[in-house]
């Protein structure tokens, strides 16, 4: 099962995870993107996010099914938020489940990674004292 959503509303974690729940599961990992409040010395004091979305979605569902297939994921779940974020809202969730920890883990670490570099997801920060646009995972 893959659930793949590109959102303007705040992201739900227990929503992620319960999406991903399967009596086969030996493993469940859930990574939680958070808005933190300082990116390179500097304050900041929130995040636009901005996606082309027919884009972004079949990238993430690429990046899914290469997942369940190298892992043998049994659910993966990846949200991803659009729009204004401040410092502690949800921009992005990840959620996998798998006959096994470890593949858990490393399938999660492979989605939200490779998310970062292919997905077509900027972001704008705003500081006190000026903003810049930079893309969304670095």
């Amino acid at each position: 099962m893959i659930d793949i959503q590109l959102l303007e509303t705040a992201l739900d974690p227990a929503k992620c995870a319960a999406s991903i729940a399967h009596p086969a599961a030996g493993g469940s990992v859930v990574f939680i993107g958070t808005v933190r409040n300082k990116t390179a010395g500097r304050e900041v004091i929130r995040l636009e996010f901005e996606a082309y979305a027919p884009m972004a979605i079949a990238e993430m569902h690429k990046i899914a099914v290469s997942a369940m297939e190298k892992w043998q994921a049994l659910a993966i779940a990846v949200h991803h938020r659009v729009g204004i974020l401040d410092i502690g809202e949800i921009p992005v969730i990840i959620a996998v489940s798998t006959p096994h920890r470890e593949a858990a883990f490393q399938a999660c670490k492979y989605c939200i990674d490779t998310l970062k570099e292919t997905v077509p997801i900027w972001k704008k920060e705003i500081f006190n004292d000026g903003s810049s646009w930079v893309a969304a995972h670095p």
